[in-house]
């Protein structure tokens, strides 16, 4: 679930104390400053009774919600059109690293997706690391053993993908009707190629008619077919599945509340993610009692080997962030060069809420 605020105020950290739920993720309404952030995520850690998933989007460009307090990393375009690995590596190496200090233990990265038109009006402008299936293995591959070398785990989204959508999922549910036959040639393969190496997947907003011919307009992160058959059937995967946030349009304009809560879990997410309505999570938790106890059993089997694998935050050191974000600063000059790297991401045109929250 997301947090209202800055900092814990009281009704809240009641709500969460009663509801002990299983993570927590962060946007900018959650970030004023470096000893502020920090306390905010003790607080939550401090009123979890088993050690919370607290996570965050910070992937580089204007999908980066620590740029609020220090230095914008380059996007993953940026760094795919440059064509060094060794500058993949170092934003790994540094996400991971900043990350750490603040205490986050589970970064929503890297971006599986291919982008088959970088101007697309489907919210991964500047996000996708390929243009092919096997641009996206390297250079996502790069960036996910970086990241995960530092102690942080991380989620490959958005399962099966959203390169071929037409529209926003934040604004609408895109359909898109590409064969399995196509789908396993195109964005199929970086799961089948990282699968091994992920910590966790994020289902995505997106109907795949090939998949649910007979159930009209069903988002994939409900669909059995794809979650449990698919990924979990298919391709082995029996780590963390979870979805992307139930609040975007593509959920809200086509379920109700319930059948998005019960559906996700019945399709195979372990998790369900409530970003903004923060003040649906007691009903959240009213709906998830009414899913069959065999399918809560297996969610909590994997959350807990998830949470396993986690690593306590280090102790917060200021001199350290300022050298950490010097170091972005300098990766950024080395991608961009020092002209454009002065400029900051600022989507063209009709601005995705992806970038805003």
């Amino acid at each position: 679930m997301g947090v209202p605020g800055p900092e814990m105020d009281a009704v809240t950290a009641a709500r969460l104390k009663r509801l002990q739920p299983g993570g927590f993720i962060l946007f900018g309404r959650n970030i004023q400053s470096p000893a502020q952030l920090r306390k905010l995520i003790d607080d939550l850690r401090d009123l979890s009774e088993t050690e919370p998933f607290i996570t965050i989007d910070q992937e580089g460009g204007r999908v980066s919600r620590l740029r609020l307090i220090g230095q914008e990393p380059p996007n993953a375009q940026a760094l795919r059109d440059k064509g060094d690995p060794a500058l993949i590596r170092r934003h790994g190496q540094l996400t991971g690293q900043l990350l750490r200090l603040f205490g986050f233990n589970l970064d929503l990265c890297p971006v599986l997706d291919i982008s088959y038109d970088d101007t697309a009006d489907n919210s991964l402008k500047g996000r996708t690391y390929g243009r092919d299936p096997q641009e996206v293995i390297t250079n996502a591959g790069i960036f996910n053993r970086a990241l995960r070398k530092e102690g942080i785990l991380s989620c490959g989204k958005h399962f099966p993908g959203y390169g071929p959508a037409e529209c926003d999922p934040h604004e609408f549910l895109p359909v898109i009707s590409k064969s399995r036959e196509e789908m396993e040639k195109s964005e199929l393969l970086p799961y089948s190629a990282l699968l091994p190496e992920l910590d966790s997947v994020m289902t995505c907003h997106s109907n795949y008619t090939a998949y649910d011919p007979g159930r009209g307009r069903w988002p994939a992160s409900l669909s059995y077919n794809i979650v449990t058959r698919l990924l979990r059937h298919q391709f082995g995967f029996n780590g963390l599945a979870m979805t992307d946030d139930l609040d975007m349009g593509a959920i809200l304009n086509e379920v109700t509340f319930e059948q998005a809560i019960q559906e996700a879990v019945r399709a195979g997410n372990d998790l369900v993610m409530i970003c903004h309505r923060v003040e649906m999570v007691e009903l959240a938790h009213k709906h998830l009692e009414g899913v069959e106890q065999p399918v809560i059993h297996d969610a909590l089997l994997r959350i807990e080997a998830a949470k396993k694998r986690m690593i306590r935050p280090d102790a917060f050191d200021m001199g350290r962030f300022d050298q950490i974000n010097e170091e972005i600063w300098r990766l950024r000059v080395d991608t961009l060069g020092e002209e454009r790297a002065a400029v900051l991401s600022v989507e063209d045109g009709k601005r995705s809420p992806v970038e805003l929250y």
